[in-house]
């Protein structure tokens, strides 16, 4: 118990960081996607990465809101991101949204799953009826990674130094729960007993073993996929808790300039490549995620039952 508390307190509470968004190399002619793009740790990434010459795609719902944040970001950079409509909760606009992307591009070097929800209230459902924790931050943007493989494949068997990277923001909160509760993913009276903070770090945990099952499946065909744990830091994530909650963890969280520091790292650091299923956590260091999710049989089991959820869409 003392080792658990030591890793959640490393992770919480981090060193200075050694990287920086200066070490990240110059990306001309990459193209990325970041999913809650318009907000938070997505927008910074988003400015991040248009800094440093990558043509950006903004997945977020919200046009209006999306809008706001490509001409911030015009005004910032010099640069203008292009915007794809997504909504994580609803799994025909995840549809549609990959169609549309893949419509207008055949190259796509790194995929950011950044969007998602926190501690929402636990009556929320998506629109196909799961949990809408589970069913934005994990079986969405399962949804979504299988929708783009085909242009991810491509663009890693025209070049094999392309460099394609899924990389997976997840939380340390994953570290609360041991296991998958299947019969919680949908709404049922068990679901709602166990509360929307289990719920969030049940979906954390899914994040992670998504994450590491990508990469045993694809590591072979040159895409790296990773999850990081980006630190606690202050975005719109936090909207659900109580004025308790957000009080106190004023006191703790970082600026969000910190956030981007590890999913850029795990996405575009020389040094990160070759490391398919890692967990990076704050800032920018290879961490270890909870035992359970290097259960392969349980790993497979979430895709098997994710690919079961959208075979009919």
């Amino acid at each position: 118990m003392g080792n658990y508390y030591s890793v959640l307190w490393d992770e919480s509470f981090p060193p200075k960081p050694k990287w920086g968004v200066h070490d990240i190399p110059d990306l001309t002619g990459k193209i990325a996607l970041v999913t809650g793009g318009s907000a938070g740790i997505g927008k910074e990434t988003v400015k991040v990465l248009l800094n440093k010459g990558a043509k950006v795609y903004i997945a977020s719902r919200g046009e209006q809101k999306a809008r706001e944040a490509i001409q911030e970001l015009k005004t910032q950079t010099g640069r203008e991101a292009r915007f794809v409509n997504l909504d994580l909760g609803d799994l025909k606009s995840i549809k549609r949204s990959a169609e549309k992307f893949l419509s207008q591009e055949t190259q796509l070097n790194l995929l950011i799953l950044n969007g998602g929800v926190m501690t929402p209230p636990v009556e929320l459902l998506t629109a196909d009826g799961y949990d809408m924790q589970f069913g934005i931050n994990v079986l969405g943007h399962y949804y979504l990674t299988t929708l783009l493989l085909p242009v991810l494949l491509a663009t890693a068997n025209a070049n094999p130094h392309a460099d394609v990277c899924v990389t997976t923001l997840t939380s340390s909160a994953h570290r609360l729960t041991a296991q998958l509760d299947f019969a919680t993913l949908r709404d049922c009276e068990k679901r709602r007993k166990k509360g929307t903070q289990s719920l969030y770090s049940q979906s954390k945990f899914g994040n992670v073993l998504f994450a590491k099952e990508l990469a045993r499946r694809y590591k072979d065909q040159g895409i790296l996929s990773n999850c990081v744990h980006p630190g606690i830091v202050k975005t719109d994530l936090q909207r659900h808790l109580t004025r308790f909650q957000h009080w106190f963890l004023d006191l703790l969280l970082y600026d969000v300039s910190y956030g981007v520091l590890t999913s850029l790292y795990a996405a575009t650091a020389p040094e990160a490549k070759g490391l398919h299923g890692a967990y990076f956590m704050a800032w920018a260091r290879l961490g270890k995620a909870h035992r359970g999710t290097e259960d392969p049989q349980l790993a497979r089991a979430l895709w098997t039952w994710m690919e079961e959820q959208v075979k009919d869409l």
